[in-house]
């Protein structure tokens, strides 16, 4: 049986000024890099084979947090996904001057694509063939990812056999983690989904 270990990166000011981030590259600010010191509190003692994250500064600063003395492979393959347009702007912003087209992507996700910007499909595809390659190279270990919440949107939603059309209805928190895992003979388990219990309670993460 092969573990994945999703990890959203820590807060960042995009987040406080509501702004989209997608290829942006914002550090983590302070409360995110407190959240990546408990999650690397939680997770101490815990045998993780393979260390993978976005190359993105607030996904690698997590991800270097965390897993202190691992190697981590960095690849653009686990970045959130480019939003186009809509990159750096509050919601407001994209409301105001995008109205039908920030309507048609939160009703219909799958049916839009940003101007200079990625579809969900293009998502998708990235990030499913990358974790293929990853279970083929790494069967039966555990291996964690760090990365973003819509890399981690579509992996769920594939666990959970959920359509991609239901993109929006998987909640992921800042900071959240997730396990899920893969054995040949049966469909993927989610065993954790959306979990930040480990920011405010005294509580080792469980793989």
């Amino acid at each position: 049986m092969t573990r994945l270990l999703l990890i959203r990166h820590g807060e960042t000011d995009y987040h406080l000024e509501n702004k989209y981030c997608g290829f942006s590259n914002p550090s983590l600010n302070k409360n995110g890099i407190w959240q990546s010191e408990k999650s690397a509190a939680g997770l101490k003692g815990t045998k993780v084979d393979k260390v993978y994250s976005s190359d993105l500064k607030r996904a690698y600063e997590t991800a270097a947090i965390i897993f202190k003395g691992n190697t981590i492979e960095k690849t653009p393959v686990f970045r959130e996904m480019n939003f186009g347009i809509f990159e750096g702007l509050r919601y407001e912003e994209v409301v105001q001057r995008y109205p039908r087209l920030y309507g048609n992507w939160l009703d219909s996700p799958l049916k839009v694509k940003i101007p200079n910007g990625e579809s969900l499909k293009d998502l998708s595809k990235r990030i499913r063939e990358k974790l293929f390659l990853i279970f083929s190279e790494h069967k039966g270990k555990v291996i964690a990812v760090v990365t973003h919440g819509g890399p981690i949107r579509v992996v769920l939603c594939d666990a959970l056999r959920y359509s991609l059309k239901d993109f929006w209805k998987v909640e992921q928190g800042i900071a959240a983690y997730n396990i899920v895992e893969y054995s040949e003979k049966l469909r993927p388990r989610v065993v954790k989904m959306n979990d930040t219990s480990y920011l405010s309670i005294k509580e080792e993460i469980t793989l």
